[in-house]
């Protein structure tokens, strides 16, 4: 629950960006799932810090110089 609190105005912003400015912008991500996509994943899988982490290391990558193609959110590693 708390998890959940922490990363909603996180989650806001990026649905804002989504909705409002992305559409006014041509479509350049060099990636699957788009950046955005992937940061709302992440921060729903990994929580604020680890997710954000996650999040804001793919926007950075997302260069002409950097990689391209499928590249999704890496699974929560749960050691039983």
């Amino acid at each position: 629950m708390l998890k959940k609190i922490l990363i909603f105005p996180f989650l806001v912003i990026v649905r804002f960006y989504q909705l409002v400015i992305s559409p006014l912008t041509p479509a350049s991500c060099r990636f699957e799932p788009t950046c955005s996509t992937y940061m709302i994943q992440a921060l729903k899988e990994h929580g604020l810090f680890y997710g954000g982490f996650l999040g804001l290391k793919r926007i950075v990558s997302c260069n002409p110089w950097g990689k391209t193609g499928y590249d999704p959110v890496p699974k929560k590693n749960c050691n039983h």
